[in-house]
């Protein structure tokens, strides 16, 4: 894991509705990513992985519509500024492709989530310690609580998915590039 980076001022964000269009772009981002995997997993034939990330891309794309609601927005503002990255090179709640394999089972893919809200949750709470607008912090903390919860709800369905056997990513008929 990444060191934390400082963020300058000006990637903190000035006012709530900054804030909360940065966090409403976080869950969007999370939503697309998982739906990239699960359509990846679909051309794998891996359908069971597949429903898993399509899952994953609803409860996303439902924060977003909570964040929605809750600012009174029809349409997703554009973030007036970059959220700082704590963490590696992808937003908070977003796996990186290399993290994806075409016979991974759902464990895998509880354990991309958990990593994912895991991440999201440091990150709200670093932003919540560095922000200078009481209103940005409020959120921050409240946004860092919430995905505390989305923790938990991801470490209990771990504990109803088998983990898979050590030799889960042998292909007896592996997939061959002809140039």
């Amino acid at each position: 894991m990444k060191q934390p980076v400082t963020p300058t001022a000006g990637q903190l964000p000035a006012t709530l509705a900054d804030f909360m269009a940065q966090a409403l772009q976080m869950e969007l981002d999370a939503e697309q990513r998982y739906g990239e995997f699960a359509d990846m997993m679909e051309i794998h034939n891996n359908l069971e992985v597949a429903q898993w990330f399509r899952k994953m891309a609803a409860i996303e794309g439902k924060h977003a519509q909570q964040i929605m609601a809750q600012m009174g927005w029809r349409q997703a503002p554009q973030p007036l500024t970059r959220a700082p990255v704590f963490e590696g090179f992808e937003a908070a709640e977003t796996a990186a492709v290399e993290e994806v394999h075409y016979l991974m089972r759902p464990w895998h893919v509880l354990q991309l989530a958990l990593a994912n809200e895991e991440r999201a949750q440091r990150f709200f709470a670093r932003l919540a310690s560095l922000a200078t607008v009481d209103a940005v912090r409020q959120a921050a903390l409240e946004l860092q609580q919430e995905e505390a919860q989305h923790v938990q709800l991801v470490k209990a369905w771990m504990l109803k998915v088998p983990q898979p056997q050590p030799d889960w990513d042998q292909d007896p008929d592996p997939p061959r590039y002809d140039d």
